[in-house]
C-alpha cells in the first residue's frame, strides 16, 4: 500500500518557477551563440542546435518534470515509521524507523516562503531524508508530531 498523503498542490508552482530560472542560463547561453554566430558569420546550425536543446530543456524542466515529481511524491507518517515515495522515472519508496529518527526541522527557501510552504527534513544517524514543499502550518504540525513520536520511540526501548 502507497502512502496516501501529498505535498500541496503550490509545490507545482514552486518548481516550475525553478525550472525556468534553470532554463534562463540555457537561453542565455543561446542568444550568446546567435551573436557570436552573427558577428563571426559562422554556420547557422549551432545556433539551430542550441534552440532545439532550450526548447526541450525548457518543456522538461518548467512542465513536464514538476507534474510527473508532484504526482509521485507521497509520504505517511505512522506511530512507527515514516513512509516516503519518490522519483520521477524510478520510483523510490523509503521507511524510516521512528526509533532512527536524530532529529526534524522545517526548511525554506525564497520562492518556499512566497508561497508559504516549507520542507521537512528528517535526520538519521546515517542519512537526512526530505518530505518537500508542504504547507507551513502542515510541515510545523508535521515536525512536531515527528519529534514527539521520535520521543516517545526512544523512551520505550
Amino acid at each position: 500500500m502507497e502512502p496516501q498523503n501529498r505535498i500541496s498542490n503550490k509545490a507545482l508552482t514552486v518548481w516550475k518557477i525553478s525550472g525556468l530560472l534553470g532554463c534562463s542560463i540555457t537561453w542565455i547561453l543561446s542568444i550568446a551563440i546567435l551573436v557570436l554566430t552573427i558577428i563571426f558569420d559562422w554556420t547557422y546550425w549551432v545556433f539551430g542546435a542550441m534552440i532545439i536543446i532550450s526548447i526541450i530543456q525548457s518543456y522538461l524542466t518548467i512542465f513536464l518534470i514538476p507534474s510527473v515529481k508532484w504526482k509521485r511524491w507521497r509520504y505517511e507518517v505512522r506511530n512507527t515509521e515514516i513512509d516516503i515515495q519518490s522519483g520521477i522515472f524510478v520510483i523510490k519508496r523509503t521507511l524510516i524507523p521512528m526509533i532512527r529518527v536524530q532529529h526534524v526541522e522545517t526548511k525554506q527557501g525564497p520562492l518556499l516562503r512566497k508561497y508559504e510552504l516549507a520542507s521537512v527534513e528528517i535526520s538519521t544517524a546515517a542519512t537526512m531524508h526530505v518530505i518537500p514543499a508542504l504547507d507551513l502550518t502542515e510541515a510545523d504540525e508535521l515536525r512536531h508530531y515527528i519529534s514527539k513520536m521520535a520521543s516517545v520511540e526512544e523512551e520505550d526501548v
